[in-house]
């Protein structure tokens, strides 16, 4: 690759000093020092992050040539994320030679050197070498999460022993005798709630809520906040700068597919008590103008050029992608859904019965999804390569650093304006981008429809073949494994090299069916363990999953006060980064608990 097309300078921060000096190191990084030894050749380090896919080599630092018996030092922070190529070259950027390369992964708050040596007093290219050592080691920044990880884990067995004791014949004597009251009344009165009744009460006796649905929302809630919150700062708990998947990828998919599982449900109970469907029709559209209205001007809206201007608001949003998605998956099911679904389940063919009943909206997604494809890979894009799914940039050696998102992208500007769309992508800053781009765009939307769909079909498998529960799950891990063979075929098994990646950005196919997938696992998971077991009532993920909407807008809107986050004293550790997200969404969940013991959920 070429220098001379590189941008100089460097993703991280970076600072160069001629004799070397001290730096002061932040979280998730380390210092790297050059030392020049030769008195005929400036020296420089060219590097490319192990992630950065197809990107040009980029300028760290420059060390000058010896003067006198000193070697010339050079220094530059590097951010320790991902692992390291370097290329430590002679000459200038049109006319350079590489010396050594060097790849490497490196350590929170570690100091490394490079240095150049020559074999003899000529200097020529032949005759230089490099080595490398370590100066200061760096520290383990995983202690902390594994600490939190055990501290958990204890808390959770506590619990489950304290239940357990609490429950024992010999423990309901002693309550007993201590209280003087009846066996039964002790058992009833003090001993903790039943696990498999603790959503139960919260509703109508009548209502067969899905507990498990429940709880899987709450799970992706809680991940949600605390992915929000910074997730202590651990990259894993960052979306990915591009391709690929992180834990803070999954939750919003998540959230998409239990819309249309929970979809599936409420709209069958609703048309089987006698609803009509105008009715219906007007509750989702009211539920979609609130949601729409919520992202709008409690989320994304923020007065930068003064009250009531809305020069830059960004008018996508996560609440106004589920707000449409809902509209749309509701609207279907509002208009195709039949009201006695077991006699025209009995009719049909085992294997195919959830798809054929409900063809009408098969019909629909699969158009949609051949416009997606369409428009992905057919629509030109002024100055982009047709059907571009990389992030521009630097990457595919720079030559498209206009075409973050390719379609995706160009459609949001074209509609919205660049003003009115996300202007930090999780690709900025690795990929040394400049354009806007919104994951919440126009685009992306077609797919998530798609996503909801998928969970549509998971809530019509639990009323088909209710109250079977073998064959609920038989048909869930069916389409695990037909979801995952598709994700195989279209990203080959790898990051970046399949026909469609997995990426969250573009809510690419294969991201989909790929969390669709992991969906469909998770959830046959809970629904054996919580619906059918009865092994475990969902605490606490069950309380935010019941006060979702609370949840997500309240700690939104409050995250910057205390005591969800306060002023750290040690910023340039994850220990208390972890602590106060930790802690900021535990608080969040106290306060759904209370929420539920108190019987108010919020519903739009």
């Amino acid at each position: 690759m070429e220098v001379k097309k590189a941008v100089v300078g460097i993703v991280f921060v970076a600072v160069m000093s001629g004799h070397g000096v001290s730096l002061d190191l932040k979280i998730d990084q380390a210092l790297v020092t050059l030392h020049n030894t030769l008195s005929q050749h400036n020296v420089s380090i060219l590097y490319l992050s192990d992630y950065c896919y197809k990107c040009l080599y980029q300028v760290l630092m420059h060390a000058e040539t010896q003067e006198g018996d000193n070697p010339t030092n050079s220094s530059a922070i590097v951010s320790v994320l991902f692992p390291l190529t370097f290329q430590i070259v002679v000459g200038d950027e049109q006319n350079y030679s590489v010396i050594c390369s060097h790849y490497d992964s490196y350590g929170e708050f570690g100091h490394y050197s490079i240095w150049v040596h020559s074999a003899s007093s000529k200097e020529l290219i032949s005759n230089l070498s490099c080595s490398y050592t370590t100066d200061q080691a760096p520290v383990n920044s995983y202690i902390p999460i594994a600490v939190a990880v055990t501290v958990i884990i204890g808390l959770i067995f506590i619990y489950v022993a304290g239940c357990y004791v609490y429950r024992m014949k010999c423990t309901q004597r002693s309550v007993q005798q201590l209280l003087g009251t009846p066996a039964h009344s002790a058992s009833t009165e003090l001993a903790p709630v039943n696990n498999a009744d603790v959503s139960a009460k919260a509703t109508n006796p009548k209502s067969r809520r899905l507990r498990s649905l429940d709880t899987f929302r709450g799970l992706a809630l809680t991940i949600m906040v605390f992915v929000n919150y910074g997730g202590g700062s651990y990259w894993f708990f960052e979306h990915a700068p591009w391709n690929g998947l992180t834990v803070a990828d999954l939750v919003m998919p998540w959230f998409v597919f239990i819309i249309g599982t929970s979809v599936a449900l409420s709209f069958s109970a609703m048309l089987r008590r006698g609803i009509p469907r105008l009715q219906l029709l007007r509750k989702l559209t009211w539920r979609t103008i609130i949601l729409l209205l919520i992202g709008a001007f409690f989320i994304n809206y923020g007065p930068a050029d003064g009250p009531l201007s809305w020069e830059r608001a960004r008018i996508p949003g996560v609440l106004q992608r589920l707000g449409f998605t809902y509209f749309v998956v509701a609207l279907m099911e509002t208009c195709f859904a039949r009201k006695d679904l077991k006699q025209y389940a009995d009719r049909i063919w085992a294997p195919v019965r959830e798809i054929l009943i409900y063809w009408p909206e098969w019909t629909c997604i699969i158009i949609l999804e051949i416009l997606w494809l369409c428009l992905t890979f057919l629509l030109p894009v002024p100055g982009c390569p047709t059907g571009y799914l990389g992030a521009g940039g630097i990457g595919d050696d720079g030559k498209f650093s206009n075409c973050t998102g390719g379609a995706a992208g160009y459609i949001d500007k074209r509609l919205l304006g660049t003003n009115h769309i996300y202007n930090w992508p999780t690709c900025k800053k690795l990929y040394h981008t400049t354009e806007p781009f919104d994951p919440e765009g126009v685009l992306g939307t077609i797919n998530s429809i798609v996503m909801a769909f998928i969970g549509l079909q998971a809530g019509k498998i639990i009323l088909i073949y209710r109250p079977n529960n073998f064959s609920i799950l038989k048909r869930f891990l069916i389409w695990a494994i037909l979801l995952g063979i598709i994700s195989a075929v279209l990203t080959k098994c790898s990051r970046e090299e399949g026909f469609i990646p997995v990426n969250k950005n573009l809510w690419s196919l294969s991201f989909i069916t790929t969390t669709g997938c992991f969906s469909f696992i998770l959830l046959s998971l809970m629904y054996c363990v919580i619906d059918m077991k009865e092994w475990w009532g969902g605490e606490p993920f069950i309380f935010p999953g019941m006060n979702s909407i609370f949840v997500y807008v309240g700690h939104s809107i409050l995250g910057g006060y205390f005591p969800f986050s306060w002023e750290m004293k040690y910023e340039s550790t994850h220990a208390e980064r972890l602590l106060q997200d930790l802690v900021g969404t535990a608080v969040w969940v106290f306060i759904a608990y209370l929420l539920y013991r108190k019987r108010f959920f919020l519903k739009i």
